[in-house]
């Protein structure tokens, strides 16, 4: 079956429907500096700080959907990589994706790809639903960044100190997310009617 038959038209569409290569690479570049901007949210933990990043990873997902979204973050990474300040703090480097937080750091391409794919099938359109997509994005970073980060403090205190102190932050990020998105479609719907763009259905 097309995906295109069931494919929900996502925010970024709506706001900019002038379809074409510039809109492509300019909503890529936004979404990868969204999760830059929102990596310099810090608190220090050790060895996993708390950050924005999970925040800006659910938003560029569930606005750009899964392909826009996940290149966005493998870009967010590549910029890191080659010493673009773009990582928690300000730092950069491989030797962040190859540190603690590196399944963290990947498990962000794979949770803009799920928000992303989920929000195109209609889930960033109500509260219940949306909440639900990012607490599903939200368990898969920790899928990618438990095992890896019991390389470093073995797996009898990987829940203590990966999973545990950042309950209550995640929590808050998904609530956050959940609801900025219906939000968001609600203010720009009379601008969607107006423009043919389908906010809604």
């Amino acid at each position: 079956m097309n995906e295109k038959v069931f494919r929900f038209p996502l925010f970024a569409e709506a706001v900019w429907p002038q379809a074409g290569l510039v809109r492509e690479i300019i909503l890529v570049l936004v979404g990868s500096w969204l999760v830059a901007l929102t990596a310099q949210i810090v608190v220090p933990l050790w060895p996993v700080p708390i950050t924005g990043q999970t925040f800006g990873a659910l938003l560029v997902g569930a606005l750009l959907g899964k392909k826009r979204g996940a290149t966005s973050l493998l870009l967010y990474l590549g910029q890191g990589a080659v010493g673009l300040p773009v990582f928690a703090g300000g730092t950069a480097g491989i030797a962040k994706l190859a540190g603690p937080t590196g399944g963290y750091l990947v498990g962000l391409v794979v949770v803009a790809w799920v928000v992303g794919w989920l929000s195109e099938r209609g889930w960033d359109r109500r509260i219940a639903t949306a909440v639900a997509a990012m607490l599903i994005g939200n368990i898969s970073i920790y899928v990618f960044g438990l095992p890896w980060l019991a390389n470093f403090v073995g797996w009898g205190a990987v829940l203590r100190v990966g999973l545990i102190p950042f309950i209550v932050g995640d929590v808050l990020k998904i609530a956050l997310a959940g609801l900025a998105l219906p939000w968001g479609r609600a203010l720009v719907r009379a601008k969607g009617r107006k423009g043919g763009s389908d906010l809604e259905s």
